[in-house]
This record gives C-alpha cells, structure tokens and sequence, in this order.
C-alpha cells in the first residue's frame, strides 16, 4: 500500500524505516540533525511542499520532509496494516 505523505507524493509502505517528529527530534546537538545534514549533502532529501515541515519519513533510499504531523502519518500507516497479512508473509 501506499501512504500519502503530503503534497503528491505517495511513499510505499514496505519502504518506509520510520516517521519522526521534527521539531521532538532536532534540537541542537542531536543525532538527528547530523543525520540529516548527511541526507543533504547525499541529495537523499526530499521537500513535499513548501510548507514548514512537521514530520520526516526515512525511507531505504531517501528522507521525505513532510507538513503532516508524524501521528497522523503514523496511523496512515498503521491503517493499511492488516495482522492477518503481515502474519502470512513472516511464516
């Protein structure tokens, strides 16, 4: 499935490694900021608006800054989750 990240973009569920909340996670000296700055500088950034962002996906090729909060993003995601079928690929 796909989830609808803000702007047109659209990022595959089976590609994204987390959904973090900008402002809990970059304050000064973290980890995440470094992180991101070599995300930058690998061109692996990716603005889905103009808008401030709010959240930022990681996905296994690039990092999507996104305006929707990381709860909203996070319960996209949880509601194209089926048990039913995760259980059935991990068997």
């Amino acid at each position: 499935m796909y989830i609808h990240i803000g702007g047109e973009y659209s990022v595959s569920d089976r590609l994204i490694v987390g959904i973090f909340d900008f402002d809990e996670t970059t304050h000064a000296g973290s980890e995440t900021i470094h992180f991101l700055q070599k995300a930058q500088e690998q061109d692996r950034i990716e603005h889905v608006s103009s808008e401030l962002p709010r959240s930022f996906v990681v996905t296994v090729e690039r990092v999507y800054l996104s305006p929707i909060s990381a709860a909203t993003l996070r319960r996209r995601l949880r509601s194209t989750w089926s048990p039913d079928e995760n259980l059935a690929t991990n068997h």
